[in-house]
């Protein structure tokens, strides 16, 4: 199985950190951004990864992470992606690399609070389709937000301004080869992008779509307050006393 990390867009909403840089470098506590979805599928025991960045910082990720070997990987892969797309599009990169292989695909700027190494785990057994995982939140509006009928998926709808549920479905996907046949019938949605969550609802209406409710923490590091949240979630579980910094 093959990892994917997705690096790409302006982050222009961290602007105007993220003019002299991409977002996915930034400071999280002790590590740069990058290094945490990193290290989440090198816990799930995925050694093989593709980073798709994009922009005019992304030569920055060669420049850190190299080609692995600092980090005990054989090798990291680089693709770079032009236009801002959605993440969808930016997957579509990774076809050459995956070669048939299932991947399992993160946003860069998400953090976990737990191993995943058991719903990759379950994914590895699971002989076709796709895997995601839901969280429930308190402001579901702005991410991807899965409809639940007793305890099934039903269908998943992007940012909706109404949420049929708070369950969002996080920054992590697991796919068969069959993901790229899709995103080649993708048509561009109406925020001008293609999306990822079309790529899931596909999977759903074919009855090849399983979940898991993810149990940890789970933020994005999207805006200045999820940053700052990532980064106290990140110190509290590292043992500091933020009280006495306060």
């Amino acid at each position: 199985m093959k990892g994917v990390i997705l690096a790409g867009g302006l982050g222009t909403r961290l602007s105007p950190l993220t003019k002299i840089t991409n977002k996915h470098l930034l400071p999280v506590f002790d590590k740069p951004m990058i290094y945490y979805p990193l290290a989440t599928l090198m816990d799930a025991g995925i050694k093989d990864i593709l980073i798709v960045t994009g922009g005019n910082h992304a030569g920055e990720f060669l420049r850190l992470l190299g080609n692995g070997k600092e980090l005990n990987l054989k090798e990291i892969h680089y693709a770079y992606q032009t236009g801002e797309k959605g993440i969808a599009d930016a997957l579509r990169l990774a076809e050459d690399f995956a070669d048939g292989d299932k991947i399992v695909v993160i946003l860069g700027d998400n953090l976990f609070g737990e191993s995943l190494a058991p719903y990759v785990e379950k994914f590895s057994k699971q002989c076709e389709g796709a895997r995601i995982l839901i969280k429930k939140v308190s402001n579901p509006q702005k991410f991807g937000v899965a409809d639940m009928k007793g305890n099934k998926v039903i269908s998943i709808e992007e940012k909706p301004k109404k949420p049929k549920s708070n369950y969002a479905v996080c920054g992590l996907y697991m796919y068969d080869s069959r993901v790229f046949d899709f995103i080649r019938k993708l048509k561009i949605s109406r925020r001008g992008e293609y999306e990822i969550t079309d790529i899931n609802n596909m999977y759903l209406r074919e009855g090849a779509l399983a979940y898991d409710i993810l149990k940890g923490y789970w933020t994005d590091c999207g805006t200045y307050e999820s940053l700052l949240r990532a980064n106290i979630l990140v110190a509290k579980k590292r043992g500091i006393n933020l009280k006495g910094l306060l």
